[in-house]
């Protein structure tokens, strides 16, 4: 894995704008890079966001190689890890835990970008809370939000983010602030793209149409394709531990999620492992061959199948070619490949480890069922009947890091503004 991004660095302005564009789902507004790039006066700057809740899983891939080229092109590229974005969408990072998972993405997205052969040292990462709550940045972006709420309806802003924020029957009003500050995120980060999945389309469109309002200029807006989950149904996602593969898992954890993984013969349409080859193992081997991917699938009774192209690869599994029992050891053996040097640094790297206790702390064990104690109800002198119905269990974290039961309110937004200020600080060692 000795090759790098720079083995394929574009040159002239055609060059660059069709290696931002690749593997791309769409592109909205391009002629705004295709000016930049043509005046050549400075690099393209574009952000990518991600709210800090669950653990980073291998879904991270795909944004991570779309970066890998975006520095090929010679952007510049920011990184934003979206602390406040991540309780605002239906407190799925309680605030005590804001920091150090902010913490842990850094770690988990840094080594992703490594384990890739990107070259992090071009990267600027970037925590929320430093300009969207601290000194006269903080409350220069409240007014802002502010001015841009005046401008944008509830049913527009709830709209925007119905294909990213949680949904609930009775959701918060923090649901509609979620996509009014991503949009105002492109104004403070100065750049003049966004990066993200298809599924931020309409808060990316959102922010084409209400930055104007308030006297800011609208950005281009790059969306890569959503990766399949390995379950039939829906993208990977964090909230279901047995759709994705998380960064760090160990290795037979990894081959018994693929093993069981939905991968019909014959279905290319919806199928997750597919997916994988198309959008994670053929730019991350393209990534460590020159610019030239190769895929190799073993077969016990037959010579390998040596595919370079995609399109080939999609054509022998539907003609059933390529069949399910050879298609899983070999995304398996490739991506543990990928996946070896992540798990490597996090087994070497006791701080790492120790902020993964910290941010993602492991359920309490189940108490020792009690003997039942006979209630007396309300109806008698001394009765505490429904005491513990109203109480109800205590606060305990979820798959995808949000927290459920008594004193979870407390815990995810904090029990009062200076306490939450505080929390939200991730100043380490005097760098943010």
């Amino acid at each position: 894995m000795a090759a790098s991004t720079e083995a394929q660095m574009a040159n002239t302005a055609q060059e660059k704008f069709d290696l931002i564009k690749q593997n791309l789902q769409e592109v909205l507004n391009p002629e705004i890079i295709e000016e930049i790039l043509k005046k050549n006066e400075r690099p393209l700057r574009i952000y990518w966001g991600t709210a800090t809740t669950g653990k980073p899983h291998c879904g991270y891939f795909v944004p991570m190689l779309k970066i890998a080229e975006f520095l090929a092109a010679g952007c510049e590229v920011k990184i934003l890890l979206a602390d406040v974005h991540g309780f605002l969408d239906n407190l799925k990072a309680p605030i005590e835990l804001v920091a150090e998972r902010v913490k842990y993405y850094r770690y988990a997205i840094t080594e992703l970008l490594k384990a890739v052969q990107v070259d992090i040292s071009r990267l600027v990462f970037v925590t929320g809370s430093d300009y969207q709550t601290s000194g006269e940045k903080g409350a220069k972006y409240f007014m802002d939000l502010l001015r841009l709420s005046t401008s944008v309806s509830g049913h527009d802003a709830s709209k925007a983010g119905s294909d990213v924020v949680k949904q609930v029957d009775s959701p918060p009003l923090s649901s509609q602030i979620y996509p009014l500050m991503q949009a105002l995120d492109e104004e403070y980060l100065g750049v003049d793209a966004q990066f993200g999945g298809v599924d931020q389309r309409k808060i990316f469109t959102l922010a084409v149409e209400a930055l104007p309002r308030i006297g800011f200029q609208k950005r281009a807006h790059l969306m890569n394709p959503l990766i399949p989950g390995l379950q039939e149904g829906g993208k990977m996602s964090s909230s279901d531990p047995d759709s994705k593969i998380d960064l760090i898992d160990e290795e037979q954890v990894v081959r018994k999620k693929l093993k069981k993984a939905f991968c019909p013969p014959m279905q290319v349409e919806g199928n997750g492992v597919l997916s994988f080859v198309q959008y994670v193992l053929f730019p991350a081997s393209a990534l460590r061959n020159n610019g030239s991917p190769k895929f190799v699938v073993e077969r016990r009774d037959a010579e390998p199948l040596v595919y370079t192209d995609i399109a080939e690869l999609k054509k022998d599994y539907a003609a059933d070619i390529l069949q399910p029992q050879s298609l899983k050891p070999a995304v398996t053996e490739a991506l543990l490949e990928v996946l070896g040097p992540i798990r490597k640094a996090f087994v070497e790297s006791k701080a790492w480890q120790e902020v993964e206790q910290r941010a993602y702390p492991p359920p309490p064990a189940p108490e020792k069922k009690k003997n039942k104690v006979k209630k007396l109800g309300t109806r008698f002198p001394g009765g505490k009947g429904g005491e513990e119905k109203e109480n109800g269990p205590a606060a305990e974290m979820k798959p995808d890091g949000h927290m459920e039961g008594k004193g979870a309110q407390e815990l995810s937004v904090g029990k009062s503004t200076e306490g939450g200020m505080e929390k939200l600080s991730v100043q380490e060692d005097g760098k943010a």
